[in-house]
């Protein structure tokens, strides 16, 4: 590497461990796209599609509705074709925890935690095509922290501290949007969301 592309990546290092977690997949310094409070609304940016995501006091508490039919929603409505989200969860009880993207015609790639570990897949198909898996106990009741990341065909996502890393050439698809995800009731603080915007 020559010591300008290094000096380059060591200042880019640098933004991020002064703004959140270490990278796994993008190490450029992208902007804050939100980083809501959840002490107040949500902005216009965000829109719920299923569930209840009620913020209070520094937390959004996830919960998922029986009626509906369908894990709780949340998308936000911003394109971002490379993106970091970094989070806290906590659960109340069996969940499941999702950070996704979709393009115009769907969903595109996701990743996924649950009390055994964590996935990231891809959505040409139906159900969700695994490409990598992490096992690990999850406790309900505890704080966790999760970051994670797309860029082109990759993504990747880092669950407190053990990572994961996948490509496919259906994540290179155009992104529309992003979403936030739950099955059952989960505790959400400290979100951010970095991301380069652009058209889907």
């Amino acid at each position: 590497m020559k010591s300008r592309d290094l000096w380059i990546t060591m200042l880019a290092l640098t933004a991020w461990g002064q703004a959140g977690e270490k990278p796994v997949l993008v190490v450029e310094t992208l902007a804050s796209v939100t980083e809501p409070s959840f002490t107040e609304p949500l902005d216009a940016s965000w829109s719920v599609a299923h569930g209840t995501w009620t913020p209070e006091k520094g937390e959004l508490k996830a919960v998922e509705v029986p009626a509906d039919k369908h894990v709780a929603v949340l998308h936000h409505n911003v394109a971002l074709p490379t993106a970091v989200f970094e989070c806290e969860f906590l659960s109340e009880g069996p969940f499941a925890f999702y950070i996704g993207c979709d393009g115009t015609n769907g969903h595109i790639g996701r990743a996924v935690v649950n009390g055994n570990g964590m996935v990231i897949a891809e959505d040409s198909v139906k159900p969700s095509h695994v490409l990598a898996k992490l096992e690990r106990k999850v406790k309900p009741g505890d704080w966790h922290s999760l970051r994670v990341e797309w860029r082109g065909s990759e993504m990747a996502a880092r669950l407190d501290g053990k990572e994961l890393t996948a490509s496919h050439p259906f994540l290179e698809k155009a992104k529309s949007r992003s979403w936030l995800a739950v099955s059952g009731t989960v505790l959400v603080r400290r979100l951010l969301v970095r991301g380069a915007a652009g058209q889907p």
